[in-house]
Protein backbone atom coordinates (compact mmCIF):
# COMPACT_ATOMS: atom_id res chain seq x y z
CA UNK A 1 0.00 0.00 0.00
CA UNK A 2 1.04 3.58 -0.49
CA UNK A 3 2.45 5.30 2.60
CA UNK A 4 0.06 7.69 4.31
CA UNK A 5 0.89 11.36 4.81
CA UNK A 6 -1.50 12.74 7.45
CA UNK A 7 -2.01 16.49 7.79
CA UNK A 8 -3.22 17.17 11.35
CA UNK A 9 -4.11 20.67 12.45
CA UNK A 10 -6.64 23.49 12.67
CA UNK A 11 -8.39 25.58 10.00
CA UNK A 12 -5.12 26.33 8.20
CA UNK A 13 -4.83 22.59 7.66
CA UNK A 14 -8.54 22.10 6.99
CA UNK A 15 -8.30 24.69 4.23
CA UNK A 16 -5.15 23.17 2.76
CA UNK A 17 -7.16 21.42 0.04
CA UNK A 18 -8.75 24.66 -1.15
CA UNK A 19 -9.18 24.86 -4.93
CA UNK A 20 -6.89 27.89 -5.21
CA UNK A 21 -3.66 25.99 -4.64
CA UNK A 22 -3.92 24.81 -1.05
CA UNK A 23 -0.67 23.46 0.38
CA UNK A 24 -2.21 20.07 1.13
CA UNK A 25 -3.63 19.72 -2.38
CA UNK A 26 -0.24 20.67 -3.80
CA UNK A 27 1.37 17.97 -1.68
CA UNK A 28 -1.14 15.37 -2.88
CA UNK A 29 -0.42 16.37 -6.47
CA UNK A 30 3.35 16.25 -5.93
CA UNK A 31 3.19 12.76 -4.43
CA UNK A 32 0.46 11.30 -6.64
CA UNK A 33 0.96 7.53 -7.08
CA UNK A 34 3.53 7.65 -4.29
CA UNK A 35 1.63 8.54 -1.10
CA UNK A 36 -1.93 9.01 0.07
CA UNK A 37 -2.25 12.49 1.57
CA UNK A 38 -4.94 12.34 4.26
CA UNK A 39 -6.54 15.56 5.48
CA UNK A 40 -7.30 15.79 9.19
CA UNK A 41 -7.82 19.51 9.73
CA UNK A 42 -10.29 20.85 12.29
CA UNK A 43 -11.29 24.50 12.07
CA UNK A 44 -11.21 26.34 15.37
CA UNK A 45 -9.46 23.55 17.28
CA UNK A 46 -6.61 24.04 19.71
CA UNK A 47 -4.16 21.46 21.05
CA UNK A 48 -6.33 20.75 24.11
CA UNK A 49 -9.21 19.60 21.93
CA UNK A 50 -6.88 17.89 19.48
CA UNK A 51 -5.92 15.41 22.20
CA UNK A 52 -9.43 13.94 22.02
CA UNK A 53 -8.93 13.16 18.33
CA UNK A 54 -5.73 11.14 18.65
CA UNK A 55 -7.17 7.69 19.36
CA UNK A 56 -9.49 7.92 16.35
CA UNK A 57 -7.02 9.43 13.89
CA UNK A 58 -3.92 7.58 15.05
CA UNK A 59 -5.01 4.21 16.49
CA UNK A 60 -2.12 2.41 18.15
CA UNK A 61 -2.92 -0.95 16.53
CA UNK A 62 -3.50 0.36 13.02
CA UNK A 63 -2.55 -1.99 10.20
CA UNK A 64 -1.64 1.00 8.05
CA UNK A 65 -0.10 3.63 10.36
CA UNK A 66 1.01 7.03 9.07
CA UNK A 67 4.41 7.33 7.45
CA UNK A 68 4.48 11.12 7.76
CA UNK A 69 2.46 13.49 9.97
CA UNK A 70 2.39 17.27 9.98
CA UNK A 71 1.19 18.78 13.26
CA UNK A 72 0.04 22.36 12.72
CA UNK A 73 -1.64 23.89 15.79
CA UNK A 74 -1.18 27.10 17.74
CA UNK A 75 -3.13 29.82 15.97
CA UNK A 76 -6.12 29.18 18.23
CA UNK A 77 -4.14 28.31 21.36
CA UNK A 78 -2.62 31.81 21.11
CA UNK A 79 -5.97 33.63 21.18
CA UNK A 80 -5.81 36.27 23.90
CA UNK A 81 -7.39 35.32 27.20
CA UNK A 82 -9.14 38.69 27.51
CA UNK A 83 -10.69 38.54 24.02
CA UNK A 84 -14.25 37.52 23.12
CA UNK A 85 -12.81 34.44 21.41
CA UNK A 86 -11.08 33.27 24.59
CA UNK A 87 -12.71 29.83 24.68
CA UNK A 88 -9.94 28.72 22.29
CA UNK A 89 -7.12 30.01 24.49
CA UNK A 90 -4.64 27.47 25.86
CA UNK A 91 -1.91 28.60 28.30
CA UNK A 92 1.57 28.57 26.83
CA UNK A 93 3.02 25.76 28.93
CA UNK A 94 -0.03 23.59 28.35
CA UNK A 95 0.27 24.21 24.60
CA UNK A 96 3.83 22.91 24.61
CA UNK A 97 2.86 19.95 26.79
CA UNK A 98 -0.03 19.11 24.46
CA UNK A 99 2.26 19.14 21.43
CA UNK A 100 4.57 16.69 23.18
CA UNK A 101 1.59 14.45 24.00
CA UNK A 102 0.47 14.54 20.36
CA UNK A 103 3.95 13.60 19.13
CA UNK A 104 4.23 10.85 21.73
CA UNK A 105 0.91 9.33 20.69
CA UNK A 106 1.79 9.41 17.00
CA UNK A 107 5.11 7.71 17.73
CA UNK A 108 3.24 5.05 19.69
CA UNK A 109 1.12 4.35 16.59
CA UNK A 110 4.26 4.10 14.47
CA UNK A 111 7.67 4.65 16.01
CA UNK A 112 9.14 5.07 12.53
CA UNK A 113 6.72 7.85 11.53
CA UNK A 114 8.26 11.09 10.31
CA UNK A 115 6.72 13.96 12.28
CA UNK A 116 6.93 17.64 11.36
CA UNK A 117 5.75 20.35 13.72
CA UNK A 118 4.69 23.63 12.11
CA UNK A 119 4.57 26.83 14.15
CA UNK A 120 1.57 29.11 13.91
CA UNK A 121 2.09 31.76 11.24
CA UNK A 122 2.45 35.42 12.18
CA UNK A 123 -0.73 37.46 12.48
CA UNK A 124 -1.43 40.90 11.07
CA UNK A 125 -3.36 42.62 13.82
CA UNK A 126 -4.54 45.46 11.57
CA UNK A 127 -6.08 43.09 9.06
CA UNK A 128 -7.64 40.96 11.79
CA UNK A 129 -9.45 44.07 12.98
CA UNK A 130 -10.55 45.04 9.47
CA UNK A 131 -11.95 41.57 8.76
CA UNK A 132 -13.76 41.49 12.14
CA UNK A 133 -15.37 44.83 11.26
CA UNK A 134 -16.30 43.75 7.72
CA UNK A 135 -17.71 40.35 8.71
CA UNK A 136 -19.12 40.89 12.18
CA UNK A 137 -19.42 44.64 12.65
CA UNK A 138 -16.81 44.67 15.41
CA UNK A 139 -15.68 48.31 15.97
CA UNK A 140 -12.19 49.00 14.68
CA UNK A 141 -11.39 50.45 18.09
CA UNK A 142 -11.74 47.00 19.68
CA UNK A 143 -8.42 45.16 20.13
CA UNK A 144 -7.86 42.09 17.92
CA UNK A 145 -8.29 38.59 19.33
CA UNK A 146 -4.64 37.78 18.62
CA UNK A 147 -1.35 39.63 18.99
CA UNK A 148 1.69 38.85 16.90
CA UNK A 149 4.02 39.14 19.89
CA UNK A 150 1.88 36.58 21.74
CA UNK A 151 1.88 34.25 18.74
CA UNK A 152 5.68 34.53 18.74
CA UNK A 153 5.77 32.97 22.21
CA UNK A 154 3.68 30.03 20.98
CA UNK A 155 5.90 29.65 17.93
CA UNK A 156 8.96 29.48 20.19
CA UNK A 157 7.23 26.92 22.41
CA UNK A 158 6.52 24.83 19.30
CA UNK A 159 10.20 24.98 18.35
CA UNK A 160 11.18 23.94 21.90
CA UNK A 161 8.77 20.99 21.70
CA UNK A 162 10.31 19.87 18.40
CA UNK A 163 13.76 19.86 19.96
CA UNK A 164 12.64 17.95 23.05
CA UNK A 165 10.79 15.39 20.93
CA UNK A 166 13.55 15.26 18.30
CA UNK A 167 11.23 15.91 15.38
CA UNK A 168 11.44 18.31 12.43
CA UNK A 169 10.15 21.87 12.61
CA UNK A 170 8.95 24.51 10.16
CA UNK A 171 9.18 27.96 11.72
CA UNK A 172 6.51 29.79 9.75
CA UNK A 173 6.29 32.64 12.25
CA UNK A 174 9.87 33.72 11.52
CA UNK A 175 10.27 32.75 7.88
CA UNK A 176 7.10 34.46 6.68
CA UNK A 177 8.08 37.76 8.27
CA UNK A 178 11.37 37.72 6.41
CA UNK A 179 9.39 38.40 3.22
CA UNK A 180 8.33 41.98 2.33
CA UNK A 181 4.59 42.59 2.46
CA UNK A 182 3.85 39.30 4.19
CA UNK A 183 0.79 40.81 5.90
CA UNK A 184 -1.24 40.79 2.69
CA UNK A 185 0.87 38.63 0.38
CA UNK A 186 0.60 35.54 2.56
CA UNK A 187 -2.43 36.23 4.79
CA UNK A 188 -5.97 36.75 3.51
CA UNK A 189 -7.50 38.09 6.73
CA UNK A 190 -4.58 38.60 9.07
CA UNK A 191 -4.43 34.89 9.93
CA UNK A 192 -5.43 32.46 7.16
CA UNK A 193 -3.44 31.86 4.01
CA UNK A 194 -3.68 33.40 0.58
CA UNK A 195 -2.72 31.34 -2.49
CA UNK A 196 0.81 32.76 -2.10
CA UNK A 197 0.74 31.83 1.57
CA UNK A 198 -0.25 28.28 0.70
CA UNK A 199 2.59 28.10 -1.81
CA UNK A 200 5.00 29.36 0.86
CA UNK A 201 3.96 26.61 3.30
CA UNK A 202 4.18 24.01 0.53
CA UNK A 203 7.72 25.04 -0.42
CA UNK A 204 8.87 25.03 3.21
CA UNK A 205 7.39 21.56 3.62
CA UNK A 206 9.18 20.30 0.52
CA UNK A 207 12.48 21.63 1.92
CA UNK A 208 12.02 19.54 5.07
CA UNK A 209 10.94 16.46 3.13
CA UNK A 210 14.00 16.74 0.90
CA UNK A 211 16.27 17.07 3.93
CA UNK A 212 14.71 13.91 5.37
CA UNK A 213 15.24 12.00 2.12
CA UNK A 214 11.53 11.94 1.37
CA UNK A 215 11.41 13.97 -1.82
CA UNK A 216 9.04 12.55 -4.43
CA UNK A 217 11.89 11.92 -6.84
CA UNK A 218 13.31 9.37 -4.38
CA UNK A 219 10.03 7.47 -3.95
CA UNK A 220 8.71 4.70 -6.16
CA UNK A 221 5.33 4.64 -7.89
CA UNK A 222 2.91 2.09 -6.46
CA UNK A 223 2.71 0.19 -9.79
CA UNK A 224 4.80 0.12 -12.93
CA UNK A 225 4.40 2.82 -15.59
CA UNK A 226 2.08 1.91 -18.45
CA UNK A 227 4.82 1.67 -21.16
CA UNK A 228 6.25 -1.26 -19.18
CA UNK A 229 3.02 -3.25 -19.38
CA UNK A 230 3.11 -6.13 -21.86
CA UNK A 231 -0.08 -5.53 -23.82
CA UNK A 232 -0.02 -9.11 -25.16
CA UNK A 233 0.31 -10.65 -21.72
CA UNK A 234 -0.52 -8.00 -19.12
CA UNK A 235 -0.87 -10.48 -16.27
CA UNK A 236 2.87 -11.13 -16.09
CA UNK A 237 3.45 -7.39 -15.63
CA UNK A 238 1.55 -7.50 -12.35
CA UNK A 239 3.00 -10.62 -10.76
CA UNK A 240 5.28 -9.59 -7.95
Amino acid sequence: MRPRFVLFGDSITQGSFSPNGGWGASLANKYCRQADVVLRGYSGYNTRWALFLLAKNFPEKSTHPPYLVTVFFGANDAVLLDSKDNSKHVPLEEYKSNLLKIVSHIKASNNAAHIILITPPPVSEEHLQIRAWENYGVPLSEPPSRRNETTEMYAKACIEASKEANVAIIDLWSSMQEQPGWQTKYLSDGLHLTPDGNSFVFEKLLEVLKAKGLCSEAMDFDFINFPQIDANDPLKSFIF
